[in-house]
């Protein structure tokens, strides 16, 4: 049964701090990161897997810059207005993945609406050049709507990502309230396209619940997502960054989490990854393993 958000946060939300050598080489990524100026989604959004996964010598390079043009009321993310286009960013994203030889990498950005391809050309520079410097390496995208630019879209898509990645965020009924500018038939449509495009290549995509949804809205979710054939989902938490952001409705339990990647199992995805701390890219070789096996299957 899911806990009222206005009681103590639940033992299983309580993330321990890594220490000894895990931490050691979160330290030793972060100084790489810093001198090549780039950024990482697990740091701008306070992933709480964020030492694990860079122990792990797994990272999700945030391109574009720091400042996103949307101001979400789940996102931690600098809104504002952007500085101008790094042209150089894609190599530099590419010499930190392959320093880190990083056998599976995400790339995702903020919004940059005031772009006339909303950051397209820079996403797929960023995965030609993840794939020059490490051809085995399997590089899934994590992309804005791009204002339902389909040209941007392609753009991607021509650079054959391994994944491409969109998160619906929340359900059809809190979509609005959670997101800025974002539409939830707008996000869908995207998934729809992709795979009309290019079928052989995964689609992704992420809810986080507590916002205030329903169980059944959940489930109307998954099935809205299967319905434009996205492959992959994942389910977690959300944790309010600050105080100005979204409160918490209600957490969620392990049992119930557990409950739902059953029924995202059962509705056909290849692989659900769902609990309390799951965030996008949590586990994403994982993932992407599982997708490849379904569609060979086909």
């Amino acid at each position: 049964m899911a806990i009222d958000a206005t009681k103590r946060k639940p033992d299983w939300l309580k993330i321990k701090l890594s220490s000894g050598e895990q931490y050691e080489e979160f330290k030793e990524i972060k100084k790489m990161m810093r001198s090549k100026t780039l950024h990482t989604v697990c740091e701008e959004a306070k992933c709480p897997n964020i030492h694990e996964c860079w122990a792990n010598r797994t990272a999700t390079f945030m391109i574009l810059g720091e400042t996103c043009t949307r101001a979400c009321r789940f996102c931690a993310v600098n809104s504002g207005l952007p500085n101008e286009l790094d042209m150089q960013e894609p190599t530099r994203v590419a010499e930190a993945a392959e320093q880190m030889q990083l056998a599976h990498c995400v790339i995702t950005s903020v919004a940059r609406d005031d772009l006339q391809d909303g950051g397209a050309y820079i996403f797929a520079e960023s995965v030609r050049k993840v794939r020059g410097s490490l051809p085995l390496c399997n590089v899934e995208v994590l992309i804005p709507d791009f204002m339902g630019n389909v040209q941007s879209l392609h753009t991607v898509l021509d650079a054959n990502p391994a994944v491409l990645n969109h998160n619906m965020e929340t359900v059809r009924s809190m979509s609005d309230r959670v997101r800025s500018k974002a539409k939830y038939t707008r996000s869908l449509q995207l998934l729809k396209l992709s795979k009309q495009y290019k079928p052989t290549i995964p689609t992704k995509s992420s809810i986080m619940i507590g916002v205030g949804e329903t169980w059944d809205e959940i489930l109307e979710t998954m099935d809205d997502l299967r319905k434009v054939d996205c492959n992959i989902l994942t389910i977690g938490q959300y944790l309010q960054p600050t105080k100005k952001h979204l409160k918490i409705d209600k957490y969620y339990t392990p049992e119930e989490f557990a409950l739902l990647k059953e029924e995202g199992m059962k509705r056909g995805f290849s692989h659900v990854e769902s609990g309390p701390l799951v965030r996008s890219s949590y586990h994403a070789h994982e993932q992407k393993k599982a997708a490849d096996e379904t569609l060979a299957s086909r």
